[in-house]
Order: C-alpha cells, then sequence, then structure tokens
C-alpha cells in the first residue's frame, strides 16, 4: 500500500480533476484503500484542500463542455460519416474486390428541447411557463390568471364580464 506523500496527492489530484473516476477507481490506481482515502481526508488538510480543489476543476470543466454540447443543440451541426463498401466485380470471391468510400454529411437539426430550456432558465422574465391560475370565492367568484398571448388574454377578459 501507498503512503502518504506529495507525489501521491498530487496524483489523486490529477485522477479526480481530468476525469469522472469513482473514488474507488482513483484509490485502486494509486494502490490505496478506500478508507485510506477518506481517512487522509479527515485527518490531512492539505489532502481535503487539494481534493476539493481538484473537484471544483473538474466540475468547471463539465461545466464548459456541457456548454458546448447545449450550442451544439441549439445551432445544430453537421457530422460526416465515412461509408467503406467492398465490392467483387466477379463474384468468384477471389482478391479482386473493389473499395469504394462514400462520404455522407449528417445534418442535426436543433433541438426544441434544448432551446425552450435555454430560453426559461436563461431569460424567465420572459420565457418562463405561465400556467398560473387562481381560483377563490366568497360569495363572489374571482378569477386570476395569468396569460401571454393577445387571444387568450382576449378570451379570459370575455370570461370574466360573464362572471
Amino acid at each position: 500500500m501507498a503512503k502518504y506523500s506529495s507525489e501521491i496527492v498530487n496524483r489523486i489530484a490529477e485522477l479526480i480533476a481530468s476525469d469522472s473516476y469513482t473514488i474507488v477507481e482513483v484509490c485502486n490506481i494509486v494502490g490505496i484503500g478506500k478508507s485510506t482515502f477518506y481517512e487522509w481526508i479527515e485527518t490531512k488538510t492539505d489532502f481535503s484542500d487539494t481534493i476539493k480543489k481538484a473537484e471544483k476543476e473538474r466540475m468547471e470543466f463539465f461545466t464548459v463542455e456541457a456548454k458546448k454540447s447545449l450550442l451544439k443543440k441549439l445551432q445544430g451541426y453537421t457530422v460526416q460519416e465515412t461509408h467503406t463498401v467492398y465490392t467483387n466485380p466477379n463474384g468468384n470471391g477471389d482478391a479482386s474486390t473493389i473499395k469504394e468510400k462514400k462520404v455522407i454529411d449528417k445534418h442535426f437539426q436543433p433541438d426544441t428541447a434544448a432551446i425552450i430550456f435555454t430560453l426559461t432558465n436563461g431569460d424567465p422574465a420572459n420565457w418562463k411557463n405561465r400556467q398560473n391560475t387562481d381560483l377563490t370565492t366568497d360569495g363572489k367568484s374571482i378569477f386570476s390568471l395569468e396569460v401571454r398571448d393577445e387571444e387568450t388574454k382576449k378570451a379570459v377578459e370575455e370570461l370574466r364580464r360573464k362572471l
């Protein structure tokens, strides 16, 4: 089993920051037990601080990657697929095969769910789901409905007049 050293601390921090390894996987890679890892977290403040910093770096990396992925989903994207086809013009099974490569551009349209997610979370004042309905009665019907489009507003006003 490995002993505590700055080299092992740096190796553990590097593994945590650079990938999505579990603690058990990190411990197996560096040759320590899971209990040793948690003991070091509790008893060695420099180790604990280094691990927290590595976890923060990993989360920052994940956030950047998530933003890149979301941008691709919002804009749509194109990938090239290469298909290789082998044919035998003689049909006799000999080695005289012809290799043909086809390159196909495959386009992915913008993702509606990603667009809705971005708008409702990025600009909630203008894009939040407005489906609030309040109804109370105490001799009178009071009807409150928050709506966005003009046609629905007209229908609500007509309903209020009838009540």
